[in-house]
């Protein structure tokens, strides 16, 4: 096996770049922690402004799947999220989601650390909210 086959096992974020931003103390919650409920929050908007662009308008979230924590976010850490289309129906995006981190302090710009990752599936809303067909689907 040579150097090269062993990069190409090292994971790595997976789909689109769509949100980049820093997890600050207005993030923490009442112990001074990271919560869940922020970064699933900052994984919604990355679906749902990807599934926008899509649907070419307004969008929600109707379904998010399979979610584990892998590693906490501290305050500090550059928060990535990845998103990356896996199917669509005819009013529905179905989105894998990847949240990854680079911590505070941490040298090598290239060590990120995979926190979560979750299905969600967006559906195309009109300008009354309910459910439309996505463009070019008929």
């Amino acid at each position: 096996m040579t150097q090269l086959d062993d990069l190409e096992d090292i994971p790595g974020p997976e789909g689109q770049l769509t949100l980049k931003l820093v997890a600050t103390p207005r993030d923490t919650n009442l112990h001074g922690d990271i919560s869940a409920g922020w970064v699933v929050s900052q994984m919604e908007q990355a679906a749902e402004l990807t599934a926008a662009r899509l649907a070419h308008g307004r969008t929600a979230t109707v379904a998010i799947t399979g979610m584990d924590f892998l590693c906490p976010v501290r305050l500090g850490s550059l928060v990535q999220i990845y998103t990356e289309l896996q199917e669509t129906g005819t009013s529905s995006m179905k989105y894998n989601v990847q949240v990854w981190i680079l911590p505070p302090n941490e040298k090598d710009p290239d060590s990120l650390y995979k926190v979560t990752e979750a299905t969600f599936v967006m559906v195309a809303l009109d300008e009354k909210g309910r459910i439309r067909t996505l463009p070019g689907q008929i």
